[in-house]
């Protein structure tokens, strides 16, 4: 549907103070594209120029003072505030689904706030504003010859304000999974307009951290404005390898052990044969290790021999190990090569899929070894059903995004034909079979996509009800109209 067919209700607040106006949007697109995040029912309902819970205005904040000046906007007139990032949130943490329980909404996009502030070549950090995209930050880090090495697939549009509100993961698969072990410091600004920034310390025992109580917080806490990041200098030495398993377990047996064994490949990703059949990477038939080392400093040959001869002794057959050089981009496409290729042009594809009539989503977790076979069975037996159920087909899959000593991290894909028009209520369905299955058997409702609206109801079974009501004391005391991202985590009492 083109922009100008999108029909939305008129901005509900009309009077905005002088000192605001260049701040505060009303514009139809920017109203339009701050009304959904990029779930697969977002993208739905955007082709269908469905955007029923539009915010009112958009503020474009360039600096901390605009922050707090458009919250106290916001608590002067009791509006809801919801922190935008890039937008990138497939779980319903930027739509305003609250919209008729507040006179407006208001979406603050810190896009304007994108710049590297300070490097501290010493300790190896930067300082760079919330509101820096992965491209952003990484082209301005690269000048100095560092790199933050955070890549998200969302890389391209998320921000790191909305890495560090969302616990996002990012690129290395083992050892620095989230965004957390990146974070040395983080300022916000809270709903009673005080400065929340920690002491910038390489580590601390004092207390319950409040970054911490930071990062995940999802916007209900405050709008996170900048923060002190470790960064790395560029990695200097690459290795590569891919590794065909006859069946999925002996991959995961093989993935358990290199996680237990000290070498913390920066990639070590499994993908079931299904997978891998469909991103066109490894052998038919074959479950498929995505294999990898880097370091900037020294080679890493050592490390990917052990990694492999510990693949070998699960039953795992390694291709070529490939390494970063001139004649790399000469030789013939590897596994590694073709998979990652299918991973970055994933999301794009599946707004194709759409448009296509095919249902394209996708649910991840985390379980402890112990609990992963009968855990994978279940999950894998429940997701499947119900796609039939609701699709007539189903196609499901599982690869690991991320491995610890103590478990991995799930991350099932879903493509099914979908039924025109009723392509929401299908994924709804799913979604629900789904995480029922995930937290009935002992996994984590999300393990890198944030809670969110979507994601509350299997939330609120997981959390201790002790520490929800702590949260709930922290929002009380720092957003006490309870205006920052409401519905999101807890209800605001």
């Amino acid at each position: 549907m083109p922009l100008d067919a999108v029909e939305l209700p008129e901005p509900r607040l009309k009077k905005i103070p002088k000192p605001l106006q260049k701040l505060l949007s009303d514009d139809h697109y920017d109203r339009v594209s701050h009304s959904l995040g990029k779930a697969y029912r977002d993208v739905v309902r955007g082709f269908r120029g469905e955007f029923s819970n539009p915010p009112d205005l958009v503020a474009y904040p360039e600096s901390p003072e605009d922050v707090d000046a458009i919250l106290s906007f916001c608590a002067d007139e009791r509006v809801a505030a919801i922190p935008f990032g890039g937008g990138t949130s497939v779980v319903g943490g930027v739509e305003p689904r609250m919209r008729e329980e507040y006179p407006g909404v208001v979406s603050i996009d810190l896009k304007r706030m994108d710049k590297v502030l300070e490097i501290d070549a010493v300790s190896r950090a930067a300082r760079i504003q919330a509101g820096a995209t992965g491209p952003v930050l990484e082209d301005q880090l690269r000048g100095d010859g560092f790199t933050l090495r955070h890549f998200p697939q969302s890389f391209e549009y998320s921000t790191l304000g909305g890495w560090i509100a969302t616990r996002a993961g990012g690129h290395f698969a083992t050892l620095y999974t989230h965004i957390d072990d990146l974070v040395e410091s983080v300022s916000a600004i809270t709903g009673t307009g005080d400065q929340w920034e920690s002491r910038r310390l390489p580590g601390s025992g004092a207390g319950p951290s409040p970054d911490r109580m930071l990062l995940g917080s999802e916007g209900i806490l405050g709008v996170i404005t900048e923060a002190w990041v470790r960064v790395q200098p560029r990695p200097e030495f690459k290795l590569s390898c891919g590794v065909a398993f006859d069946a999925f377990l002996e991959g995961a047996a093989a993935v358990r052990a290199l996680s237990q064994s000290g070498l913390n490949p920066a990639n070590c990703r499994l993908l079931d044969a299904l997978e891998s059949e469909t991103t066109g990477a490894g052998p038919p038939g074959k479950a498929l290790l995505v294999l990898g080392f880097e370091s900037p400093a020294v080679p890493v040959g050592a490390p990917m021999d052990e990694a492999i001869e510990i693949a070998r002794s699960h039953g795992g057959v390694p291709g070529e190990i490939r390494g970063k050089g001139p004649a790399d981009s000469e030789a013939e496409e590897s596994a590694v090569d073709r998979w990652r290729g299918a991973f970055l042009a994933a999301p794009y594809l599946r707004d194709g899929f759409v448009a296509c009539g095919v249902l394209s989503d996708t649910f991840e977790t985390a379980i402890t070894w112990d609990k992963f076979e009968s855990f994978h069975e279940t999950v894998m037996d429940e997701a499947t059903k119900k796609v039939e159920e609701v699709s007539g087909q189903a196609r499901v899959s599982c690869r690991f995004t991320h491995v610890y000593p103590d478990g991995p991290a799930p991350y099932f894909t879903v493509l099914a034909p979908a039924k025109r028009g009723g392509e929401v209520e299908q994924w709804d369905e799913i979604k629900a079979a789904a995480s029922e299955a995930i937290i009935d058997c002992g996994g984590t409702i999300t393990h890198h996509h944030a809670v969110g609206r979507d994601h509350r109801p299997w939330y609120d079974r997981q959390r201790p009800e002790p520490f929800a009501d702590a949260l709930r004391a922290a929002k009380a005391e720092v957003d006490p109209r309870g205006l920052l991202n409401p519905g999101v985590l807890i209800d605001p009492k």
